[in-house]
């Protein structure tokens, strides 16, 4: 039985751009304009030609652009700004859907496959998008044995904790959410949460697969966090510190891992086993429990999970490049800026401008979140690797490893670190 392709009308076509257009400005008169109003009223604004910037001399500068840059700059430098987008969440959750679509791609290439390709032009770039909307259009379904309250909960708490893991990575010198003396405790701290928001969300789903997965994970997150812990003790030896800003900062000349490469190694495994990937993915398990403490879980809430787990993975990939590959520290790209031009404006022949606000950003910013992305990118391609190349080890063998060989080797990098320290290498006084 043949299916007869509905025709092309003009008519139709020009009617659904004069909907969406008139639906667009109703929209944003209506919404966006009064939410901006509110915005502004909660927003440090500029002192601009000596007078401080109100809202609704703000609100009107928004039809003027050479006005609106001091505006801009004000916003840029907001907490409301770094916690909802950098560095905060909306960095981190756009990392995150770039990693899932290159670890899709990476994975095809390597198993002589396609992968994603056909939603988009470009090797399936929309594909990430159409799995978003299909996650967010399908239903949820609750478990009827579940405790429902409990079960809904338990993908936001995961969220949730990947955000506040995130608020505590610096991305360069002064731009962090949360910039804490004891970062790297709190870090910790927020490390914790993973393995009860996890057996939470198993025991409320009621049944035996996400039950089991649930155990599992509590076993490995437990078993592993302890040498993760340890072997981030030698880079705090060596830096007296437990500011992660400062730690960052303290290798400008050269990264802790040539030094301590034993401790950037078992915190590297110790980052597989905490993010569930292979070859330490028996929370999940494909092929023995379905999809591990997951099982229950449908529609935004699996896409929720999932979400958290990749802000999750950048945050460890970004935390390792703090204390390990020096953070935002490399040549500087671009050379900085004459201050003079800055202030003079630019004058070339009839044409001159002095534009107050510019530029945005310094250069040695631009210089520093490059190297952080760069880093953090290569971080990440090393986890995403084993999947490709490793087979799933036994539950014995994960509790070994984490028990007993990483332990140990955690304790060789802290006699290496106490021995440079002793031994007058590093620290005060010393020939570094």
């Amino acid at each position: 039985m043949s299916v007869i392709a509905p025709k092309f009308r003009l008519g139709y076509f020009l009617k659904s751009l004069t909907d969406n257009a008139f639906w667009s400005v109703v929209l944003l008169t209506l919404v966006g304009v009064p939410i901006i109003q509110i915005v502004l009223f909660y927003v440090e604004l500029p002192v601009v030609d000596g007078e401080l910037v109100n809202p609704f001399l703000a609100l009107t500068w928004l039809s003027h652009p050479e006005s609106i840059v001091p505006l801009v700059k004000a916003l840029l430098y907001t907490d409301v700004f770094r916690i909802a987008v950098f560095p905060g969440f909306g960095f981190a959750a756009l990392v995150a859907a770039g990693t899932i679509f290159v670890e899709r791609k990476m994975l095809a290439k390597m198993q002589l496959r396609v992968g994603p390709f056909y939603c988009g032009k470009v090797e399936g770039i929309l594909q990430l998008m159409g799995d978003g909307l299909k996650l967010i259009s399908k239903e949820i379904i609750v478990p009827a044995r579940a405790d429902k309250p409990l079960f809904i909960v338990a993908p936001l708490l995961f969220v949730g904790t990947a955000a506040a893991l995130v608020a505590l990575i610096p991305v360069a010198p002064g731009w962090v959410v949360a910039d804490v003396d004891m970062g790297l405790l709190a870090a910790f701290a927020v490390i914790g949460f993973f393995p009860i928001i996890t057996i939470l969300s198993a025991w409320s789903a009621n049944s035996k697969f996400p039950f089991i997965g649930g155990i599992r994970a509590l076993h490995q997150m437990v078993s592993f966090e302890i040498p993760l812990i340890l072997s981030c003790l030698g880079v705090v030896i060596l830096t007296g510190t437990l500011n992660l800003s400062e730690i960052a900062a303290s290798q400008a000349f050269f990264p802790w891992i040539l030094f301590l490469p034993v401790g950037a190694i078992v915190f590297f495994v110790c980052a597989l086993a905490e993010l569930e990937r292979i070859p330490f993915d028996l929370p999940e398990a494909e092929s023995e429990i379905v999809a591990g403490w997951l099982t229950e879980l449908s529609g935004m809430m699996y896409g929720l999970v999932q979400l958290g787990s990749y802000v999750k993975l950048y945050a460890f990939a970004a935390l390792f490049v703090v204390l390990f590959l020096g953070g935002w520290s490399g040549p500087l790209l671009w050379p900085p800026l004459d201050e003079q031009l800055i202030n003079d404006g630019i004058n070339a022949g009839p044409v001159s401008a002095a534009v107050p606000g510019l530029p945005l950003f310094s250069m040695e910013f631009f210089s520093a979140v490059i190297w952080f992305v760069l880093k953090t990118a290569a971080v990440i391609f090393f986890i995403l690797l084993p999947r490709g190349v490793f087979p799933r080890i036994r539950i014995d063998m994960l509790l070994q490893i984490g028990w007993y060989r990483l332990i140990g080797l955690a304790f060789v990098n802290i006699f290496i670190a106490l021995g440079l320290v002793y031994a007058g290498v590093i620290g005060p006084g010393g020939v570094i």
